[in-house]
């Protein structure tokens, strides 16, 4: 009775307990701006940009992803393609200092107390993040600090991971950010009194994007299989 009991106990809790292990690591890459100054591109980082992350593998297919990251964006009207932007000449520089909270998706399982086999997988992560910036204004085509600001943005991250060693996960990863705010460039700045100096197209939000690598650390006790 009491190893039926014990083999009971190692079935039901089994899932739970491979699922539950810890990733904590570094993110390190460029960002770049999609906004009403300077280049257009989806993808072209020109700053540095860095970061931590903490993750809890809930399963093999999810888990609960804690980030904080910061970069510097900027934007130049003269590296546009636009000729209408290469005329204007505005410039801008923004600092961008981001919390994130939400879900990774695996696309296939990646169950990493498999310590002797190697997992690779593509994934998808969203959630909500909250980042702090600063107010912007251009008066006679120079970019100026009004204050410091904080919204909301939905982060849209596609990326690949790989267990390269044993409690070492390298991941490459492109991630959008669509935020609450068209004023990351100075176009549209929330004080009424500069009001008369918006520009651009105050329909469409601002996005800036992180590309670049994750380095995490995996760690918690590997669970205890029932012996047959």
């Amino acid at each position: 009775m009491k190893k039926i009991l014990v083999l009971f106990f190692c079935l039901v809790f089994q899932n739970i307990l491979t699922a539950q292990i810890n990733e904590i690591g570094v993110f390190l890459g460029g960002s770049n701006f999609i906004g009403d100054v300077g280049k257009t591109n989806y993808i072209a980082p020109n700053e540095l940009a860095f970061g931590i992350l903490y993750k809890w593998n809930k399963s093999p297919r999810h888990s609960y992803r804690f980030s904080y990251m910061q970069s510097t964006i900027t934007g130049n009207d003269l590296d546009s393609e636009i000729p209408g932007r290469n005329l204007r000449g505005y410039k801008f520089k923004n600092n961008i200092k981001e919390f994130s909270a939400g879900m990774e998706f695996n696309f296939f399982d990646f169950n990493l107390h498999e310590t002797l086999k190697k997992k690779l997988t593509p994934y998808v992560y969203t959630g909500l993040t909250y980042f702090a910036y600063d107010e912007l204004y251009v008066i006679n085509g120079q970019t100026r600090k009004d204050y410091t600001e904080g919204t909301f943005a939905i982060p849209m991250i596609v990326g690949v991971k790989s267990n390269i060693f044993d409690h070492i996960v390298l991941g490459f990863e492109v991630g959008a950010r669509y935020t609450f705010t068209d004023n990351l460039d100075g176009s549209l700045p929330k004080n009424e009194n500069l009001a008369p100096l918006q520009f651009g197209n105050i329909n469409s939000k601002d996005w800036y994007v992180f590309t670049g690598f994750t380095l995490t650390y995996t760690f918690t006790e590997k669970p205890c299989y029932c012996a047959e």
